[in-house]
């Protein structure tokens, strides 16, 4: 099977911000994405689709188009929650985004009615059921195929770095969890979900996807859902690690921070250097340690083994990358990193209003949309 990766212009940008319904009195999940998305219009000035259905009804996409910088980015976002909100506040829903919901429960929610969705729940049953979890997606452009693998590669170092920053689900189904993110532990579980294998060569990747496609695992490439991606329809890495993030504010962070990293290996890759990798089991534990600690985290950082803090290691690539952000146009962006780091990741923040209303769950779904409304976190 040939797959064609398109050109696009270099570190350009795409987001997918994955939002839940939730009722502004009892904070619990509504199954009303039907109702929102016939009630609003869909469609960007440029008549590309901006709001989605996901795989269940209690959620909508909102995704953007083809931005050059994170402030066009946001702004693209911000313009489609404003449309949406004049559908969902008469009916008296708010829009919410964590890894996971504190306290809904799986089996209280319905199946979007679309094959796709219902051909994976009949397939992974009761484990697919319980994916009551929301995520936001970054894509970077890419302007030659070739850098594709080792990009992808090169950004599995950062893993725990964009898991402990967004990290947002320590509760789960009424309980704590005792992970920052309960999410990347669900998602993991879907058999083409996760890290991705060692690609050695873009012919390795097309192998993979034409034994998938054989077997029946996947009908098309983009149901691989692998944590990092190559995306070829649009010429772009497509990051996928990142939880559920509760404010534009921090979505810009994050967008800034993944854009950099990528621009960054792409310049590098242009004066012929060879891109940091780790091996996939350094890989693994890293996912694990955010996932569980989140900012208190030791982490590996190179192939010999090396640990540190992760929030130590935070600041030092954000300085690194300052350079790069400002050529990019997100200097500020970047810098809001650390906000994050001093405010606390939404899990911290959770935590907080959980334990203040004496572990009433409600309160947190309560802060998650206050912290929507503001825009930024709220810590």
């Amino acid at each position: 099977m040939s797959i064609e990766f398109a050109r696009s212009e270099r570190s350009t940008l795409g987001i997918e911000w994955e939002l839940a319904l939730v009722d502004r009195h009892t904070g619990d999940l509504v199954g009303a994405a039907p109702e929102v998305l016939a009630g609003t219009d869909l469609t960007g000035d440029d008549g590309a689709e901006r709001i989605t259905s996901e795989l269940l009804t209690n959620t909508v996409e909102i995704v953007t188009g083809v931005n050059r910088t994170v402030a066009d980015g946001i702004a693209d976002l911000e313009r489609t929650i404003e449309r949406v909100r004049r559908t969902t506040d008469p009916m008296g829903l708010e829009l919410v985004c964590a890894g996971t919901h504190p306290f809904a429960r799986w089996q209280d929610q319905q199946v979007t009615d679309k094959e796709r969705y219902v051909t994976l729940l009949d397939r992974t049953g009761v484990w697919g059921r319980q994916l009551l979890i929301w995520g936001v997606h970054m894509h970077v452009g890419l302007d030659d195929p070739a850098k594709a693998l080792p990009v992808l590669d090169a950004l599995l170092v950062y893993y725990p770095h964009l898991q402990a920053l967004s990290a947002s689900s320590p509760f789960l189904f009424g309980e704590s969890s005792g992970y920052a993110s309960s999410r990347a532990m669900l998602f993991q579980q879907l058999p083409t979900a996760g890290l991705p294998p060692e690609l050695a060569s873009w012919q390795q990747y097309e192998s993979i996807v034409d034994d998938l496609t054989k077997v029946g695992v996947i009908d098309h490439w983009d149901e691989i859902r692998w944590d990092v991606r190559p995306s070829a329809r649009w010429g772009t890495v497509e990051t996928r690690v990142c939880d559920g993030l509760p404010t534009v504010f921090e979505v810009a962070a994050l967008t800034a921070l993944v854009q950099c990293l990528v621009d960054d290996f792409s310049g590098r890759l242009d004066v012929g250097e060879t891109l940091p990798t780790m091996q996939p089991w350094f890989v693994r534990e890293n996912k694990w340690r955010a996932a569980r600690y989140g900012m208190d985290a030791a982490v590996i950082v190179d192939r010999n083994g090396e640990q540190r803090q992760v929030e130590d290691e935070i600041r030092q690539l954000v300085a690194r990358l300052e350079p790069v952000a400002e050529r990019l146009g997100c200097a500020a962006e970047l810098q809001d990193v650390l906000t994050i780091v001093e405010v606390g990741p939404s899990y911290q923040r959770q935590g907080l209003a959980a334990a203040k209303a004496g572990g009433d769950l409600r309160a947190v779904v309560t802060s998650l949309i206050r912290e929507m409304r503001a825009g930024r976190p709220l810590g």
